[in-house]
């Protein structure tokens, strides 16, 4: 049995490794959502983006900082869709703490690239699912079983704000 504190465990932990998130902003460039590596902080409160002044989103947040993030996992057994606001935040002490080799490859200028932009999506509200369509829900339907019981714990409304 899944709680919804189970359910907001898996969903962090999966981002933590799958990294890649779909965003867009709500209002802005009827939503289209890109895809952007997810930095996530020991707090699990914020989702941290490192961008360029050249994207879309960047260009766009002063229009609107309704952010929409849209996650798959890897295996495919956890989905999540969440609301939340999208500012631009170039704090030194956050770039700092998330920089690494992977984002250092794409600022030829380090951390003090003048194209440099790291955009903070703070989570608000969301779903997560867990992908209740595996091969023993399969043999379970072949066997007559109702699936729904089985699944009813497998998604949660969440209000992440609730956890902070």
């Amino acid at each position: 049995m899944n709680t919804e504190q189970d359910l907001k465990s898996k969903f962090w932990k999966t981002l933590s490794s799958d990294m890649v998130m779909m965003l867009s902003l709500a209002d802005v460039e009827n939503g289209h959502a890109r895809p952007m590596t997810a930095q996530i902080d020991d707090d699990k409160i914020s989702i941290w983006f490192f961008t360029s002044t050249e994207n879309a989103l960047v260009k766009n947040i002063s229009r609107s900082n309704k952010g929409v993030g849209t996650f798959v996992s890897k295996g495919h057994d956890l989905y999540a869709t969440v609301h939340g606001k999208l500012t631009l935040d170039n704090d030194k002490d956050t770039i700092d703490r998330l920089w690494n080799r992977f984002v250092a490859a794409w600022y030829e200028g380090g951390k003090n690239d003048p194209k440099l932009a790291l955009l903070r999506f703070d989570l608000a509200n969301g779903e997560v699912w867990l992908n209740a369509s595996n091969i023993f829900a399969g043999l379970k339907l072949l066997l007559g079983a109702d699936l729904k019981k089985d699944t009813k714990d497998s998604v949660a409304k969440m209000d992440f704000r609730a956890f902070r």
